[in-house]
């Protein structure tokens, strides 16, 4: 399974993660306040270097997907056909992040049946026991 490579910018990220939590970096500027992923030194839009960490409810919807075939890297070979999916959150609808739809926070990539995947479709974040976020389809 690959693990992220972690750097200064985003490794406030994955301590939270850590720990359950999904945060993600916003400009501390008080005329700005627009939340970023990925994380870097400078905001964007406004060129501010101050910054902090905000959680955010762990809610989105699926806004893209792609179900990877052949030729695969060989530790997700024996897991196809498993997902990859693109989550707009929706309490800060610029933020997107990559990851997986699964059946429960330690299921296998391919424990949910890829029909059942739909653009727009309401997930929610959940953490495997390394602290890597993944996505569970919310039916509330």
């Amino acid at each position: 399974m690959l693990r992220p490579v972690i750097d200064d910018d985003g490794a406030p990220f994955w301590e939270y993660a850590a720990r359950g939590e999904l945060r993600v970096q916003a400009c501390a500027a008080p005329a700005c306040g627009e939340p970023r992923f990925p994380p870097r030194p400078c905001c964007p839009w406004c060129g501010s270097f101050d910054s902090e960490w905000r959680p955010v409810n762990g809610r989105g919807r699926i806004w893209s997907y792609v179900l990877p075939h052949p030729p695969l890297l060989p530790g997700y070979a024996e897991q196809a056909p498993y997902n990859a999916v693109v989550v707009e959150l929706s309490d800060a609808p610029r933020i997107r992040l990559v990851g997986n739809v699964v059946a429960a926070p330690d299921a296998p990539l391919n424990s949910v049946d890829p029909a059942r995947l739909r653009i727009g479709a309401a997930v929610r974040v959940a953490f495997d026991g390394d602290g890597m976020p993944r996505w569970l389809l919310d039916r509330s």
